[in-house]
């Protein structure tokens, strides 16, 4: 186990973690953005799982949020607004007239403090961050850590911690887009998906949740017992159409198995595991990234990677019966996520 820390401009910080197996995975401190995840596939070859751009100053601005920590709520929030004990908080709109992943100034976009570790079989970087009261236009100051794990097991794991002074939304992810054929050779269409969950949350037209709870049995929305990614992006379903031919949704897990998720990709024999104690997740396979952005392997194209956003429902703001977002002054926030990453042959 070793972890190399590569000095950037303006106090950026790579860090590159690396374990005894061949696995290596780089984030930076801005932004706690995963910049890359070194696997191997079934013959032992080496390549990158997660899509990234090829020069790092691209992720000052980073609109497709590569590999970045979201917060201090991931997804949408309706209308940019919400009420809290009486007292209505005005967000920045930037996503049409809603509020999308902590907004312009989001943890997306700071420059996190950091602190590498290692021992005898992990090796990791704990990143922290204090936010201001009325910060962003969120309520209360908050104290936020997030740290980065690899294991001798091939487990990316992270954990987030968080304590606040007042009452205030909280909802953190990671958006890192995983392709499991390595390099970004093919698309995610081929890639089997099961995912532990009967239910999603239904999206306008603005891929805003309407707060109805749709049973996914019998849908392209059910992948309790597997299925390609393929066949919801080309299933011309209402709500695949909604989010641009593909999935953009909030999953509610079962939480009946141990791991929520399972990915397969079978000319590589990657599989990746996914489990973590959060109630779901939003499930996005790049519906809307643009042709043409300069990545470590080649351009860009539509559903070249898919995101697992394990988090709870920003939706919960707007519709009861959802599981919640508030962080209280008496609480700590503490949720965890595993990526494990295997072969089959």
């Amino acid at each position: 186990m070793k972890i190399d820390i590569k000095d950037l401009k303006r106090g950026w910080k790579e860090y590159t973690l690396q374990n005894d197996h061949g696995m290596a995975v780089s984030l930076l401190n801005y932004g706690g953005i995963i910049t890359k995840a070194m696997v191997p596939d079934q013959d032992g070859k080496v390549e990158n799982v997660m899509i990234g751009y090829k020069r790092v100053e691209d992720y000052e601005t980073n609109p497709n949020f590569f590999g970045a920590l979201i917060g201090p709520v991931a997804g949408r929030i309706q209308g940019a607004a919400f009420e809290l004990d009486g007292n209505v908080y005005m967000l920045e709109a930037n996503d049409g007239e809603n509020h999308l992943h902590g907004g312009s100034n989001g943890f997306h976009q700071v420059l996190w403090d950091t602190e590498p570790f290692q021992d005898e079989d992990r090796v990791g970087v704990v990143l922290s961050y204090s936010r201001k009261d009325g910060e962003g236009g969120y309520p209360g100051t908050m104290d936020v850590s997030v740290t980065y794990l690899l294991t001798n097991e091939n487990e990316l794991i992270l954990e987030y911690g968080a304590v606040t002074d007042q009452p205030t939304p909280l909802t953190l992810t990671n958006h890192a887009y995983f392709n499991l054929s390595g390099n970004g050779k093919e698309t995610i269409l081929e890639h089997q998906v099961t995912i532990d969950s009967h239910q999603f949350l239904e999206l306008n037209e603005e891929l805003i949740p309407t707060g109805t709870v749709v049973d996914a049995a019998d849908t392209s929305f059910d992948f309790r017992k597997g299925r390609r990614l393929q066949d919801g992006i080309t299933a011309q379903t209402e709500q695949n159409d909604i989010a641009g031919h593909g999935y953009d949704h909030y999953f509610l897990f079962d939480h009946s198995r141990s791991e929520m998720v399972t990915v397969k990709e079978q000319t590589s024999g990657r599989v990746l595991t996914i489990e973590t104690d959060q109630p779901g997740m939003v499930m996005y396979t790049a519906n809307n990234l643009q042709h043409g952005l300069d990545l470590h392997e080649g351009t860009s194209r539509k559903h070249l990677g898919v995101c697992f956003e394990t988090q709870s429902p920003p939706a919960s703001l707007h519709h009861d019966g959802l599981p919640p977002v508030i962080l209280h002054p008496n609480e700590r926030y503490q949720q965890r996520t595993v990526f494990t990453f295997s072969i089959e042959k």
